[in-house]
């Protein structure tokens, strides 16, 4: 049976110590849909949200979000990110893609940054869009990506 690595020997939960670890480069990269009503979608392109940019504010949440994830999750380390980018897609009328890529040179990954600034991102267009469209719906927040440390490359294969 695999020790649980966040867990001491009296089965408290505990920060795992990587102070042992290599620093080496890493970098994550994760996905999220938002599905909303195709004039949500075009109230938003077309800079109609009574809120303001919602593009613009959405990315600065992710970049934030990013940065402060060991607030957020417990047990997760600090890290001094060398590189955060979020963008947003168009994938139909009613479904936006947002990316997250994050990037640092550490002793642990950016798997949980990655994800968290996606996360957040998302939540901030449906908090700016909710009074024209309180169906949007999140999802599908998942890794896609990532490189560096003792377990080398991932990326995730989509099945044909």
């Amino acid at each position: 049976m695999k020790k649980l690595t966040h867990i001491n020997e009296n089965g408290s939960a505990e920060m795992v110590d990587i102070g042992d670890k290599e620093v080496t480069r890493r970098r994550a990269v994760a996905t999220g849909l938002i599905q909303m009503k195709p004039d949500t979608m075009t109230q938003i392109y077309e800079g109609d949200i009574a809120k303001g940019d919602t593009i613009g504010i959405a990315r600065i949440a992710g970049i934030q979000a990013d940065k402060n994830c060991s607030q957020l999750i417990p047990l997760c380390h600090p890290l001094s990110l060398s590189k955060i980018v979020v963008e947003f897609k168009v994938v139909s009328e009613s479904c936006l893609r947002i990316t997250a890529e994050c990037m640092v040179t550490a002793r642990t990954g950016v798997e949980m940054e990655a994800m968290t600034a996606v996360s957040v991102a998302a939540l901030t267009i449906y908090d700016m869009c909710k009074s024209v469209d309180r169906s949007m719906t999140i999802g599908q927040i998942q890794l896609i990506a990532k490189q560096g440390g003792n377990s080398g490359s991932w990326e995730r294969v989509e099945p044909k």
